[in-house]
């Protein structure tokens, strides 16, 4: 009779710590949810937004690198320039007199220079190619930003989904480690009682030391991710919104064509936008470096006055208006020019080819995600029906071990199995979501839309 006690108590303390995941799931969380910030997936995607040093790098390189257009359109524009300078100056001559002895005379006076120069470039190959490329250096900014920006919601998508499953394979180690704790003490009642064995109690001893292992580490898990998304938010988390797998819409993507995410990827992906605008600015390099054989032009007017300039028109003055055209031709640089031109080629060509390596690379991207997301489907539906029958081997085990068919180690295989089993169902329903946003970010997309699908799945 009080060996049957002893199974039946296992057997329900073993059923209700099965059915308290989500339970467990909450204790965990409550001594790190105290009261400083709870917040969701879109409130995190908007605090990295504002938060995230990354971003707020990029933006400052954006900034910076705009202002390469005023800048080099400057060159191009009208160019005023005054100068002037007033001397005071102390003259010793010596001449020979009428009978040629040699006189020395000593002579201080004022002197003093104004001008006022304007100068307009009418053709400066090298200035036009210069200000293109900073229109194309512009481009190339924006899309790195762009990028940054995507990179925003995958990497706080990330973070954030990651800290819910090392708090979810927290509670499960949790729950685990009440049933191995029940399973020990029944094994150590029922030898006591001469109805079990050492054998059973070594190893549910060994299954539960085990388990405080696996606890520690699922702690230290959980501490990281946690410390992580504060990094990227910039405020302390201590309570997050969970998943509600009710909620969870299983579904592919849209539209269901890999080929259209192949080709929204190539037509609207920031990276492939940063490249193109790097070929365009290697492009211009060239026509930069193809300049020093060509001329320039300029026209210049100057009005300049002139007082004892020199020592031959002492107390004299002079206003010079003048208006012309100035010509710079180069003739001879030592093959500084064509060596610049093989270099400008050769870094174009390496830009096209890192364009071309892109294209590739994205193309394999766009797949894995897209793959990510319908076979991700498949899989966590796969992986719920392993956790109902996983769930029902688990009370078939121990019925049995009630009816004396099965040992106590078959019955912790079990529910090592099922607890395999709703791990791999927790990691894959985040596996799903993260290829949503991993393919949306990849297209180009919109940034929020995903985020804010997502955003309602979860429960606070």
């Amino acid at each position: 009779m009080r060996n049957d006690t002893v199974t039946s108590a296992i057997y329900k303390t073993s059923r209700r710590a099965l059915n308290g995941s989500a339970l467990l799931a909450a204790l965990v969380c409550a001594p790190l949810c105290t009261s400083a910030w709870s917040l969701d997936l879109s409130q995190a995607y908007h605090a990295a937004m504002e938060q995230d040093a990354s971003l707020r790098a990029a933006r400052a390189a954006t900034a910076a690198r705009s202002e390469r257009i005023p800048q080099t359109r400057a060159q191009l524009l009208p160019n005023l320039s005054a100068s002037a300078s007033r001397n005071r100056n102390a003259l010793e001559s010596t001449e020979p007199n009428f009978l040629g002895k040699p006189v020395t005379t000593d002579r201080n006076y004022n002197s003093s220079s104004a001008a006022l120069t304007l100068r307009q470039p009418l053709f400066r190959k090298y200035q036009m190619a210069d200000y293109r490329q900073a229109q194309a250096q512009v481009e190339d900014a924006n899309a790195i930003l762009e990028r940054e920006v995507q990179n925003v919601a995958v990497r706080v998508s990330g973070a954030y989904f990651e800290a819910l499953l090392t708090a979810e394979q927290l509670a499960l180690v949790l729950t685990e480690k009440t049933a191995y704790t029940t399973q020990l003490d029944a094994a150590k009642k029922r030898f006591a009682a001469g109805a079990g064995t050492r054998t059973d109690i070594d190893e549910a001893q060994a299954v539960l030391d085990l388990n405080v292992a696996q606890e520690l580490e699922a702690r230290q898990n959980v501490d990281f991710t946690r410390r992580q998304l504060q990094t990227l938010v910039n405020q302390p988390v201590d309570s997050l919104a969970t998943l509600d797998a009710g909620k969870l819409v299983l579904g592919p993507p849209s539209p269901n064509r890999l080929e259209d995410w192949t080709e929204r990827a190539e037509a609207g992906s920031p990276e492939i936008r940063s490249l193109k605008a790097q070929v365009e600015t290697a492009r211009f390099e060239v026509e930069k470096a193809e300049a020093g054989h060509y001329p320039t032009l300029d026209a210049v007017a100057q009005l300049s006055r002139n007082e004892s300039d020199t020592v031959t028109s002492v107390n004299n003055r002079y206003t010079n208006k003048s208006i012309g055209l100035q010509l710079s031709v180069p003739l001879f640089a030592g093959g500084y020019v064509n060596s610049t031109i093989r270099q400008a080629l050769a870094d174009k060509e390496r830009a096209e080819q890192s364009l071309e390596a892109l294209r590739r690379d994205l193309g394999v991207r766009v797949h894995k995600e897209f793959r990510g997301v319908t076979e991700g489907v498949l899989q966590v539906r796969a992986l719920e029906q392993a956790v109902r029958s996983t769930g029902q081997v688990v009370l078939s085990n121990r019925r049995s071990f009630e009816a004396g068919s099965r040992t106590l180690n078959d019955t912790l295989n079990a529910e090592q199995q099922a607890a395999k089993a709703r791990r791999d169902l927790a990691q894959a329903r985040y596996v799903y979501l993260i290829s949503r946003v991993r393919l949306q970010a990849l297209a180009g997309g919109p940034r929020t839309e995903v985020i804010d699908e997502i955003n309602a799945w979860l429960m606070p």
